[in-house]
């Protein structure tokens, strides 16, 4: 994903906590869905950064030669300049693009019916 590309600001920003919580019904399992999606974009970023970074290793046992490479500063500026996983998993929690569900209200749905 180009989390480029997402609506999502690059600093932080005061969220309206009613728009937070319509959709869960509890602030607390907002935020909580919200962490969780940070944790996985996160992971993704991570994983791409190092997939990116691994190409241009230089795999040499002395500690005295560092060599720089200009497409690897690059590449670090641009993961530097992307918004923090926070603000990308607000902001697709509030467009409405994350998906969850509830196992213990759906077992209790289940007990009802």
């Amino acid at each position: 994903m180009d989390y480029r590309k997402s609506k999502a600001p690059s600093n932080t920003v005061t969220r309206d906590v009613q728009e937070l919580w319509k959709d869960t019904g509890n602030i607390y399992e907002s935020v909580a869905i919200i962490a969780k999606r940070a944790n996985q974009i996160s992971v993704e970023i991570k994983q791409d950064l190092s997939k990116k970074l691994a190409e241009f290793a230089s795999y040499n046992d002395s500690l005295d030669e560092v060599f720089e490479n200009r497409e690897q500063i690059e590449i670090s500026r641009y993961y530097e300049k992307l918004p923090k996983p926070t603000l990308l998993a607000s902001q697709e929690f509030i467009d409405g693009d994350v998906y969850w569900r509830d196992p213990s209200k759906e077992a209790q749905n289940e007990e009802e019916d």
